[in-house]
């Protein structure tokens, strides 16, 4: 009882979108209706500004880490607490609050990641963060450091429904970025830095 409770605060805590929050509190459209209509830090970061999209950003992180950190202090199974950061990642993905329309997962995903092993969770952010700044594709970045997330679990030694679950999240995210993913084959997909109107 208390693992399906946790597990359903966790889903509604994730579909708290920071995005639209965000930028209802500062007087600004709807990011979901603007841009890439995804309600995401990047989609915030380019159509209002580094200052939203920095707040959308940490909301989103905090989401992930927070019912983790929980689980943890609880001296919940490890089964039990990363099934409490997926509820909090799919509730990110489709927030009952927002018409289940929500964004694609990834500063949720790390702050999952770094709930559940601060040093897994930093190896994850600095391969996002490492390929972000060579390449300057936010997609992308997002796409090589969780693709290496279960890796780098599985090399850390962590209990096989951590590496599994981080997997399913993995191939979740892959899939929410699609159409991102066939941008980038056509050699299409919008840099970081980049201003015009957003396609992520």
């Amino acid at each position: 009882m208390e693992l399906a409770i946790g597990i359903v605060a966790a889903y509604l805590l994730g579909s708290v979108s920071a995005a639209i929050i965000v930028c209802r509190v500062m007087g600004l459209p709807d990011p979901r209706l603007d841009g890439s209509g995804n309600p995401g830090a990047t989609n915030v970061k380019r159509l209002y500004g580094n200052k939203p999209a920095a707040i959308t950003l940490a909301g989103d992180f905090l989401k992930g880490v927070i019912p983790v950190i929980i689980g943890h202090q609880l001296q919940w199974a490890p089964l039990d607490i990363i099934l409490l950061g997926f509820a909090a990642f799919i509730g990110h993905l489709y927030p009952v609050f927002f018409g289940f329309r929500g964004g694609k997962g990834v500063a949720t995903m790390l702050g999952v990641m770094l709930g559940l092993a601060w040093p897994i969770g930093l190896a994850v952010i600095g391969a996002w963060l490492f390929v972000a700044k060579v390449l300057k594709i936010s997609s992308l970045s997002a796409l090589i450091a969780t693709f290496l997330a279960p890796f780098f679990w599985y090399l850390y030694g962590a209990d096989s429904s951590w590496i599994w679950i981080t997997a399913l999240m993995t191939a979740i995210l892959f899939w929410r970025h699609r159409s991102n993913i066939g941008r980038l084959l056509r050699g299409e997909e919008s840099l970081i830095k980049k201003k015009a109107e957003s396609k992520d």
